[in-house]
This record gives C-alpha cells, sequence and structure tokens, in this order.
C-alpha cells in the first residue's frame, strides 16, 4: 500500500485545486488497484478450476447429480460440458442436482445451472436443485430466467449495407452542419452584444490569441511560403524556358501566391495550428466542467471563450497572408536571380506589374473569411466534446479536418465570384 505524500503549510498553499485534485485522484487509483490485485491474487490460489467434484447416480430413469466443491467463472466451461453430456447419455426422465456439499458459487456458475435447467425443460425432462444453502437462494434470487429467452440487444454481426452507411453518414453531416449554423447564429448574437457594450469583451485575451495564432506563426508562415514560391518559380522556370519566356516567371510566381496560394496556405497552417488548439482548449475545459462553471456564475461562454478567439483570428490572419506572400516572392526571386539571370529589380518589376490592388483587397478579404470559419469551426468542436480524452482528441481531429474543408469550399465560391466581378 502507498503511504499518501504529507503537504506542509507552504506546499499546500502553492498547489492548485485542479493539481491537488489529480493527486488526490492518483493515490485512490494506486490504492484500489492494488487491493484488485491482492483479491485477484487470493482468488487464483483459493478457487482453482479443478476444485470441485460432480458425482452422477441413476436410479431407474432418475438421475441424480451430487457437486461439492466451488463453481464459479472459471470452471464453469468444464462443469457444464461435463453435466450436459451425463444428461445426454443416460436416458432419463427427471433430474436432480444437489448442492449440499457446494462450498462456493457465483453469479455464472447459478445462471450456467438455471440454463440447464431450461434446457432440460424443453427435452421434457423434470429438473430439480435440492439442498440450497441460503447463500445460494440468495444468487438464484437475483437472476432473472426471463433474460435468458431475450434477444441481444444489438445483433453480433451488423447487417447494414452499404446504402445504410451512406444513410447515416448523411445525416451525420447534416446534423453537424445544423450545429454549426446554430453556433455562429450565437456567435452572431455574441458580437452584437459586444458592439453594444464594448467592455464586455476581454481585450487581453484578444491580445494573446493574436500572439498565438499570428506572431508565434511568423516563422512557419514565413518558411513554408518562401519554399512554396521557390518551388514554383523553378517548375514554372523549367517549362518556360522551352519557349524562351523565362521573363513571365515573376509574374507566375507573385499572380499565384497573392491570388490563390498564399490565402489559401496560410489558412491551412491556421487551421492546423490555432484551429487544433482552440478545440483542444474548450473541449479539455468541459471536460473539467469548467465551461458548466461559467454558466454558473452567468457567464455566457461563447462570448467569454469563442469571440476573443474568433476577432483575433480575423485581426491576424489577412496580415499572415501579407507575410506569406511576399516570402513567396522573394523565393521566387532566389530562382529569378540565380537561374534566369534576372536581377532583382527586373524580378521586382515584372512582379509588381502583375499585381493589382483588387486582387490585394480580394486576397485580404478571402483570408479574413478563412480565418473567421477556422476560429468558428474549432470553439464549435471544442463544445461538442463531453467526456474524457478521447472526446477531446476526436473532435480536435474533427475540427481541423473540417476547417480545411470549408477553406477549399469557400475558396472556390470566392474564385467563382471574383471571375464575375472582376
Amino acid at each position: 500500500m502507498i503511504a499518501p505524500k504529507v503537504f506542509t503549510g507552504n506546499s499546500i498553499d502553492n498547489l492548485d485545486r485542479t493539481g491537488l485534485n489529480t493527486y488526490i485522484n492518483r493515490i485512490f487509483n494506486r490504492l484500489i488497484v492494488a487491493d484488485l490485485e491482492k483479491l485477484m491474487t487470493i482468488s487464483a490460489e483459493t478457487k482453482s478450476p479443478e476444485n470441485y467434484k460432480i458425482s452422477y447416480q441413476r436410479e431407474g430413469s432418475n438421475l441424480l447429480i451430487l457437486l461439492s466443491g466451488e463453481f464459479s467463472l472459471k470452471n464453469l466451461t468444464i462443469f457444464n460440458k461435463d453435466i450436459r453430456r451425463n444428461i445426454k447419455e443416460h436416458n432419463i426422465r427427471s433430474v436432480m442436482v444437489d448442492f449440499s456439499e457446494v462450498r462456493y458459487l457465483d453469479s455464472a456458475a447459478a445462471l450456467a445451472m438455471s440454463q440447464i435447467e431450461k434446457d432440460a425443460a424443453a427435452e421434457n425432462l423434470q429438473c430439480r436443485f435440492i439442498n440450497l444453502n441460503d447463500e445460494a437462494k440468495g444468487i438464484f434470487s437475483v437472476i432473472r430466467g426471463e433474460i435468458l429467452d431475450l434477444q441481444p440487444l444489438k445483433s453480433l454481426q451488423s447487417k447494414e449495407g452499404l446504402i445504410d452507411k451512406i444513410g447515416q453518414a448523411s445525416l451525420y453531416i447534416i446534423n453537424d452542419f445544423k450545429n454549426f449554423v446554430t453556433f455562429i447564429g450565437e456567435l452572431v448574437v455574441a458580437f452584437s452584444r459586444i458592439m453594444k457594450h464594448p467592455r464586455t469583451l476581454r481585450g487581453k485575451d484578444v491580445l494573446f490569441y493574436i500572439q498565438r495564432a499570428g506572431v508565434d506563426g511568423l516563422p512557419i508562415v514565413a518558411l513554408i511560403g518562401g519554399l512554396l514560391g521557390l518551388i514554383i518559380a523553378f517548375m514554372s522556370f523549367l517549362q518556360l524556358k522551352m519557349l524562351g519566356a523565362n521573363i513571365y516567371v515573376p509574374a507566375l510566381v507573385s499572380f499565384a501566391m497573392v491570388k490563390e496560394l498564399g490565402p489559401i496556405m496560410t489558412a491551412i497552417l491556421v487551421a492546423g495550428r490555432s484551429g487544433s488548439a482552440f478545440a483542444a482548449e474548450i473541449g479539455t475545459m468541459m471536460v473539467n466542467e469548467e465551461v458548466d462553471a461559467l454558466q454558473t456564475m452567468g457567464f455566457d461562454p461563447i462570448r467569454f471563450l469563442a469571440a476573443p478567439k474568433v476577432l483575433a483570428t480575423i485581426i491576424v490572419v489577412p496580415i499572415l497572408t501579407i507575410y506569406a506572400d511576399f516570402f513567396g516572392i522573394l523565393g521566387g526571386m532566389i530562382i529569378g536571380v540565380t537561374s534566369l539571370d534576372l536581377t532583382a529589380k527586373t524580378y521586382l518589376t515584372q512582379s509588381i506589374k502583375t499585381i493589382e490592388v483588387f486582387d490585394v483587397v480580394a486576397s485580404l478579404i478571402k483570408a479574413a473569411v478563412f480565418a473567421g470559419f477556422i476560429a468558428a469551426i474549432g470553439c464549435q468542436k471544442g463544445f461538442q466534446v463531453r467526456s474524457g480524452a478521447q472526446d477531446v482528441g476526436k473532435f480536435t481531429t474533427s475540427a481541423v479536418v473540417t476547417a480545411i474543408f470549408v477553406i477549399v469550399v469557400v475558396d472556390s465560391i470566392f474564385a467563382i465570384i471574383l471571375y464575375y466581378i472582376k
């Protein structure tokens, strides 16, 4: 047995409530596991499968089965087959099972005996249990014989076909979409209240998530943007050099980065970093019942937890998009200077000629819409967590996958709209 650690006055003051509860739970869990291991060891020593005996005495058309020793789940398979075989081999009309010398009987063995009695009755054999002590009578009294006739709640083999599975998946997607639309409505209501009462917005939380989603993401965005621009420039150079059109490589890189690759690549990175973090953070709070505590204290969880995250993400993602565009063009310039015999001035001049103000504005609007969906999906998935760390992992993964899917769909819609607007 593990002796619990004794905390002094200073250490207990420095230990928060969550840490203390976690430590106490660990102590009790260890004590329970130790006691269970001890009980299992005692059970294995005293209730071995060989610690029983069955005698059969036939008197005319009657069969007397004398049980002695211990009958439990450990030896159930052996004695069950033995009794059934002997009943089947003897041509008899009645069976009596004597429990006078039974020292131990558990519910599994009692249920097996009840099944034997039921099967004998089905074959027109009279089966009676005699000399039951008080403990055995108590065990048999809690066993409901009608349960043996009930069908299982779920069949062992699923008979669902492909169409059924597709239907269930469709219903799940529809319900998930309804939940998301409901959450968006609650989020809009929360922002409308914040606009009426700006002081209710937690400004420090907004700045905190701006740092986490924006400032902390600058290195990875710069790296991916630079490598993406470098790859596009190199692959374009391999194709355009055959036509003698190397001068169009800067235009192609800047056009691709500003119009499409910059916003969508940044949004996917933010979904993987911040969207998953939002879902895991709120999901953990749901498991620890912190969200319920906020509601009990009169706080709106949507306005208190989700609104700062969504607002911070909408602010930083357009900035990260400009940052990614810049490094993408810079990565393409490395190929332009080293392989295309272009000067840095020529490369930048060709890039600027291709980019229009409308393209930059459209890219920033697209990035802001992506950001809103990413943060909203992450928060909504976090609020769906109900129990355990397994749910946290499940909905965190779902948040990232759903956000990337929505980004691609919204980007397709933007591509069609911008084509007809411009």
